[in-house]
């Protein structure tokens, strides 16, 4: 087929493409209770490009990758682009639902896009930032997964749909979960087993725990995800579809091993998707994510845990084990089987390994760990960030939060070098009075705050790739449990208070293969997502921070530039360059990483004219923000009337001129 017509039908798909969008309406969120109207992967793109073909002068849509269930992943770029060309403009970047059951999120960041757009010119802030900086919005990083919230059985899953052997048995995918009373929700089955260690909590019948034998409590029962052992192996639901969990896929403490973090760092399409799409954009100054791991609402950020859910994958826990599993504990799920090589990854092994010491050659540990800790020159600013955000949005409370590990906002900042954020988006109301954990924990003085939460806590939870509602991975083992938030009362008294059909009462059924038990739980999704009807009170908030966040960014200006006359012929430069930004232009992290360029000060002579003083290119690692300045001295020949040209260009901080005449 000629070029020509081939570029044609191109075109004509584009404009039908863009036609289609525009004229197709999103269907807006129900009443209060229905979870279900969060926006469907078309319904995202429709009202995407409805918002983009009422303001082309201010937004563009593109495609920045496909996912293998064939659903685009949408990425919008605002900024008026009059003036300094917006590559060259500190930008934010806005990433949501990263985890394919956080809906709110990809919910939030659509309203964010449709307020900065309606909004300008007539609203004086958004002009500014508009005018003079470029936000980035990837809404929805995991359509498949989240495409999952609308299926006809809602499974609680977060990944995407990459086909994993999650119990190493050389087959993927063979036991996922059943709705075995056809109530359209995959929930918990509890069983009475003498051997069984949980009992219902004293604190709420509908909830289990624990026994705890030092207090005179006797257990009797035992938990289960709702399904059969398809495979028969002796555990349920322990190798179900998909796949990957994405916001457990990069490149900073990645969670080796972990079912659901892949078979090796950036291994999914929408992984590298994002992370083409960041590195494609240096200009990126600050990153938000809307997920389950929190920087934001929590000063010490604290992992919680729905323990109705561990309780019931504690059930499988062996079948995640590599190995024999006769030695497996006795009760339901203690089948034998074979020594099974790893499906992936290296032998044995579920996943990429990591790098080994050798002491006769071959891989080696890197001479320093990678920071796992915010740079204590960094904290600060994170810190006050931090606190304008709770006063923005009014979310004070920690609700549901997972310990970061291969998280996106973790390599934001580890890895790119910029202030990284996490945010739920939402919050639970306080908790009961003497409830652990109720309400915001101070910091000490002088402590640093890691973008995910205190190290010892990441250190027990990231290894096990700890989830929070709805997690289709490993869960935590009791001990390491511990050291996290149980949540699950708090959820069911605000599912209680606002009236939200989020816990299926407990109800008889008889099992194939565990004879009498019943079915009940937490519904999926309702966990992890606000109802539909809170998304516009948040999204307001949350576009509040984001203007907040661009007028943080850091700015660099020629401040003063004159010139001395010292003999005919002989001149004597001087200037000074500042940050009037509150951010500096490099993060200490960054610099330590090198993850962005220093700022670079050139003065526009031919380098041989230059007798003493400063080289032609300087370089600076870092220039502090809130007015920060350097001083350069040169001393040129030149004929008298020549004009120089000082610049400055910073990577994250834009650039300036000025212009000197020698005479």
């Amino acid at each position: 087929m000629p070029i020509t017509r081939i570029a044609a039908r191109r075109r004509t798909r584009a404009a039908t493409l863009a036609l289609v969008m525009a004229s197709l309406l999103f269907v807006p969120a129900g009443a209060a209770t229905d979870v279900t109207k969060y926006p469907t992967h078309a319904e995202l793109a429709s009202a995407l490009g409805k918002a983009v073909a009422g303001h082309p002068d201010l937004a563009k849509l593109i495609s920045i990758g496909k996912t293998r269930g064939g659903r685009d992943i949408w990425a919008v770029e605002i900024a008026q682009p009059r003036g300094v060309p917006v590559s060259q403009r500190p930008g934010l970047l806005i990433a949501a639902n990263v985890e394919g059951d956080h809906l709110v999120g990809s919910a939030m960041a659509l309203a964010i896009v449709e307020q900065l757009l309606a909004g300008y010119p007539a609203d004086a802030t958004i002009k500014q930032r508009l005018e003079n900086h470029v936000i980035y919005v990837v809404p929805r990083v995991n359509p498949d997964g989240a495409e999952l919230m609308l299926a006809p059985v809602k499974t609680g899953a977060r990944t995407n749909l990459t086909p994993y052997d999650a119990d190493s048995d050389g087959r993927m995918d063979e036991d996922g979960p059943e709705d075995l009373n056809k109530d359209g929700v995959i929930t918990v089955m509890r069983v009475k087993d003498p051997a069984g260690p949980y009992m219902p909590s004293p604190d709420d019948p509908r909830l289990m725990k624990r026994a705890d034998p030092a207090k005179g409590e006797t257990g009797g029962w035992a938990l289960y995800t709702e399904g059969l052992d398809n495979d028969g192996d002796g555990f349920i639901n322990e190798d179900g579809p998909g796949g990957v969990d994405i916001n457990r896929n990069f490149m900073h403490q990645y969670p080796y091993y972990a079912p659901d973090a892949g078979r090796h760092m950036a291994s999914e399409i929408e992984t590298r998707a994002l992370l083409d799409y960041v590195l494609q954009r240096p200009n990126i100054a600050a990153i938000l994510t809307f997920g389950l791991s929190d920087n934001l609402i929590a000063q010490q950020p604290r992992a919680t845990t729905i323990s109705l859910l561990d309780f019931a994958e504690q059930s499988i826990a062996d079948a995640r084990k590599v190995g024999t599993f006769a030695g497996a504990p006795g009760g339901f799920g203690a089948g034998g089987g074979m020594f099974m090589f790893g499906a992936e990854g290296f032998p044995g092994f579920p996943g990429a390994a990591p790098p080994a010491a050798s002491q006769g050659g071959g891989m080696r540990m890197p001479a320093r760990n990678p920071a796992t800790t915010v740079n204590v020159a960094d904290t600060e600013y994170l810190r006050a960030i931090a606190e304008k955000y709770r006063e923005l949005t009014g979310l004070r409370t920690p609700g549901i939060s997972r310990a970061p590990a291969g998280a996106f906002f973790e390599y934001g900042y580890y890895q790119y070098g910029v202030p990284s954020f996490s945010t739920p988006g939402w919050s639970l109301p306080g908790a009961p009075a003497g409830a652990p954990g109720a309400g915001p924990r101070a910091m000490a003085p002088g402590a640093q705050m890691p973008p995910g939460m205190p190290p010892a806590a990441a250190a027990a939870l990231a290894q096990r790739g700890m989830g929070g509602a709805g997690a289709t991975g490993p869960r935590p083992a009791d001990a390491a449990a511990s050291a996290a938030e149980s949540i699950d009362l708090r959820l069911l008294q605000w599912m209680d208070a606002e009236k939200i059909d989020g816990f299926v009462p407990w109800t008889a059924f008889t099992h194939p293969t565990l004879g009498a038990v019943e079915i009940g739980g937490f519904k999926p999704y309702t966990t992890a997502n606000p109802p539909a009807a809170k998304i516009a009170e948040l999204a307001a908030g949350h576009t509040k921070f984001v203007l907040h966040i661009t007028s943080l960014f850091a700015r660099v200006r020629v401040a003063k530039a004159d010139v001395t006359t010292l003999a005919a012929g002989l001149y004597r430069i001087r200037a000074e360059v500042e940050n009037t930004g509150f951010l500096p232009t490099a993060l200490a992290h960054g610099v330590t990483t090198r993850a962005v360029k220093p700022v670079m000060v050139q003065l526009g002579v031919p380098p041989e004219s230059i007798v003493t003083g400063a080289e032609k290119t300087m370089t600076i690692p870092s220039l502090a923000g809130s007015g920060g300045r350097r001083s350069f001295d040169w001393v040129v020949t030149a004929k008298p009337g020549t004009t120089a040209t000082i610049s400055v260009a910073s990577q994250k901080g834009g650039r300036d001129t000025a212009t000197v005449t020698l005479k």
